[in-house]
């Protein structure tokens, strides 16, 4: 299939490229930007006008819930959901039932992800069998099956020998470790610690569950770092303003540490929770303003380096309960994007900044472990392989939780107005996503 986007405004954080370009693809790659030749004749021509033609979007956190939890998302609805919001390549945790830590499984969920030719899966090895923190996983046989890094998804590891012994073994293999930061024992609650969780009866987590889970990590990582080139670790979902301190004297320090931020924590904070308004039961918590604005300013300056949806479907049965016994976790992949701009717009920056904490940002994240992929994800280059999201820039649209395609229809974002809309996305050249698509083998479509 050779295909030919018309008249978008080509953007690319990866090289800072922003013009109105034609971009010709061929065999799954990108053959051609702005400079198309005169002699290629296109199956399929996507008129983009009006839209922007940007790198397929890279998202870090995505649960598939499947297998295991196939009543609260199937794989077909959540990778449907996924290039439906532009994202072309995502990662899965490790938690799944059972959970991934045998090659065998790895796999099994890859061969299927696959076989759908939707996003493609970029799944995490449990750190830890059955991730119980006690007796650390085959990681060279798991990366082999293509694994890209190893974590304990929601479960910290109490004990911190095992920890240490983790980040040992993974700096002798060049191992990336992703972990959120929580203290065990102070992360139990269900909203942020402060008034609000007091004036509400809810078991609160404070802060100091995050910022003491950082200084054992920081100080792990130094003691590792001091026999060699130390452990790689990305550090998922920062929630407040004095763990983003920490994050950034630790980056000055030069620990290789990366960090991401949820959609839910940049937008929203425990005041939404309202009346026991359970689609804010969320991990980690959304907390006070003051450190919703200090991650908007961490992830402004670089210090956060990607933005994630968090997408976590839950099921109504599990959501609809009293805010303490419900299910955490809202569905977002496909609201990505829109508020990501949404971010970009309220903070003053432009839309070249929303789009680097969605396609080059979180690739440098991801960096050696994608080995061949490297130099084509979350970017468009000459030769690489065609992941490509066309969106409108100028079309918003409010977000209609039941028209959602993804099986978990819960989201604190539900009735929000966001200012861009996906128009397709393609993966590897093959158009995954279009809006009033005509699929047939020839023609123009409208983007």
């Amino acid at each position: 299939m050779k295909i030919l986007i018309q008249n978008g405004r080509v953007m690319d954080p990866a090289t800072g490229r922003d013009e109105m370009a034609d971009v010709a693809i061929a065999a799954g790659r990108i053959i051609a930007i702005g400079n198309v030749a005169a002699d290629f004749h296109a199956n399929r021509t996507i008129d983009a006008t009006g839209c922007v033609v940007a790198p397929g979007l890279v998202d870090l956190a995505v649960r598939l819930r499947e297998p295991g939890q196939e009543h609260a998302g199937m794989l077909e609805s959540e990778m449907a959901a996924a290039v439906a919001g532009g994202v072309t390549s995502l990662v899965c945790p490790p938690d799944t039932d059972p959970v991934l830590d045998e090659p065998g499984l790895v796999d099994m969920l890859k061969f299927r992800a696959e076989k759908l030719h939707l996003a493609r899966v970029f799944p995490l090895g449990a750190l830890t069998r059955g991730l119980q923190g006690e007796v650390l996983t085959e990681m060279a046989e798991l990366t082999e099956s293509g694994c890209i890094g190893f974590g304990q998804a929601e479960v910290p590891i109490v004990n911190v020998q095992v920890l240490q012994r983790a980040l040992q073994y993974a700096a002798t293999f060049g191992y990336t470790v992703w972990l959120r930061p929580q203290d065990f024992w102070l992360g139990k609650g269900v909203a942020a610690s402060g008034p609000l969780a007091t004036r509400l009866g809810l078991a609160g987590i404070p802060v100091a569950a995050e910022t003491i889970a950082l200084h054992t990590l920081f100080e792990l990582m130094r003691s590792v770092k001091g026999s060699g080139p130390g452990a790689r670790v990305h550090l998922c979902r920062i929630s407040s303003a004095a763990g983003l301190a920490l994050v950034r004297q630790a980056k000055a320090e030069d620990l290789p540490i990366t960090c991401d931020v949820s959609v839910h924590n940049l937008h929203l904070t425990d005041v939404d929770i309202g009346f026991y308004d359970s689609r804010l039961r969320l991990q980690p918590p959304v907390r006070q303003q003051r450190d919703r604005d200090a991650l908007r300013a961490g992830l402004a300056d670089g210090t956060i380096d990607a933005l994630v949806s968090d997408h976590n479907p839950v099921d109504s049965d599990a959501k609809t309960l009293p805010f303490a016994e419900a299910d955490p976790g809202a569905t977002a992949v496909e609201l990505l994007l829109g508020l990501a701009c949404t971010w970009a717009q309220q903070d003053g920056l432009g839309l070249m900044q929303a789009l680097t904490v969605l396609t080059s940002g979180p690739q440098a994240v991801l960096g050696a472990s994608l080995g061949t992929l490297q130099a084509s994800v979350g970017r468009l280059a000459l030769g690489g392989v065609a992941d490509v999201c066309i969106f409108d820039a100028n079309s918003p649209w409010t977000v209609s939780p039941a028209a959602l395609r993804s099986q978990g229809k819960h989201t604190p974002f539900g009735g929000h107005e966001l200012p861009v809309s996906v128009r397709a996305t393609l993966v590897a050249g093959q158009l995954a996503h279009q809006v009033g698509a005509d699929h047939s083998a020839e023609g123009a479509t409208t983007a």
